[in-house]
């Protein structure tokens, strides 16, 4: 292999690692604490996202799936509005 070739490969490589990287702590720009109330019981989770919608929505996922029985009870306590949404800093 010359020395021309192996020299692309490493760059090609670095570049790959470089643009997961990227890719991977743009995924968890935002976290947000969410507590949700469904039939008398409350649940917080918090969950981290690309935007501020999907780290709440991950959040209020895993809140009804500790709350609600079975799908239909599930879709129904995502339909509701949560309690609390607070933005948690750090990780």
């Amino acid at each position: 292999m010359s020395r021309r070739i192996k020299w692309l490969v490493v760059l090609g490589g670095a570049l790959l690692i470089a643009v997961l990287l990227y890719s991977t702590l743009q995924q968890t720009r935002y976290r947000y604490e969410v507590c949700v109330t469904f039939q008398g019981q409350s649940h917080c989770a918090t969950a981290q996202g690309r935007t501020r919608d999907e780290a709440v929505r991950s959040a209020q996922e895993i809140d009804c799936t500790m709350l609600a029985n079975g799908r239909d009870e599930n879709m129904v306590c995502l339909d509701a509005i949560p309690t609390s949404v607070r933005a948690v800093s750090g990780k």
